[in-house]
């Protein structure tokens, strides 16, 4: 199983305490060894990095683990290879732009038979079933909203409608942001936590390190982070139910969706 780590704020915020835990999970403390990326989003830009090689020893990791890059948004991958070789193409997450935004998307899992029908609006660069899913998503959402983004409650339904469709080929936990809101999709297993006043101590699972959040936070702060499995052991992180669709927005749950399909 592919890991995804995911963070929504009200304040842009760094990654760099997650992003320490979630690293070594890519070959050391964990088996997925077949290449990660990370996404930031800066106003209306977006920094992607992504390596073929294991997070937990690729320099560029090293970089992004020492580099406190504060974003509102910020989406992680760490792959497990089940369709594509290894190779940079292939490697999460994946963007692309619709209605004038950049749009970054994280798939774990592995689906079946899954051979949508693309118009070339987007079309996939690499060889895995996640790319045509984010191809075929983005069409979807072009073609039902053709002239301009809709708000985030219609944009949100449409979500759940295609979250629903792709997910009946097979696994589908998948993180997506297009810069203003954090979607997360629980196929079969994904948690999440949100940190806000009053703040306390957080112990990492996969490294012996604790940060004290009141010494780097303010009272107004509020930060949810995503994973597919919780990164600290000391927080209480909510288990998503298999077959639900969150949305995520200014650091907390704003809506979440129980789909009618989970497999």
């Amino acid at each position: 199983m592919c890991q995804l780590l995911g963070m929504n704020c009200n304040t842009p915020t760094d990654i760099c305490f997650s992003f320490t835990g979630f690293q070594v999970r890519g070959g050391l403390t964990d088996h997925h060894r077949d290449g990660w990326g990370i996404a930031f989003f800066e106003g209306r830009g977006c920094r992607l990095f992504i390596d073929p090689a294991p997070s937990c020893d690729s320099p560029v990791a090293e970089l992004v683990r020492h580099y406190p890059i504060r974003s509102l948004n910020v989406i992680a991958h760490i792959r497990k290879a089940t369709q594509g070789t290894v190779n940079l193409e292939n490697t999460h997450p994946f963007m692309r732009e619709l209605w004038g935004r950049y749009w970054i998307f994280a798939h774990n899992g592995d689906l079946k038979e899954f051979s949508p029908g693309l118009d070339g609006a987007f079309a996939p660069v690499g060889t895995t079933d996640s790319e045509r899913a984010f191809c075929y998503l983005l069409q979807s959402l072009r073609r039902r909203f053709p002239e301009e983004p809709p708000a985030r409650e219609p944009l949100f339904e449409a979500l759940a409608g295609l979250a629903r469709e792709i997910a009946a080929h097979g696994e589908f936990n998948f993180l997506l942001s297009n810069g203003d809101c954090l979607w997360a999709h629980c196929s079969t297993r994904l948690a999440y936590v949100v940190r806000q006043a009053p703040f306390a101590e957080a112990h990492l699972k996969d490294q012996d390190l604790t940060v004290d959040f009141t010494e780097v936070t303010t009272p107004e702060d509020r930060v949810a982070v995503v994973a597919t499995t919780p990164l600290t052991d000391n927080e209480v992180w909510t288990e998503l139910a298999p077959g639900t669709l969150s949305m995520f927005h200014q650091g907390a749950p704003l809506a979440s969706r129980s789909l009618s399909f989970a497999p």
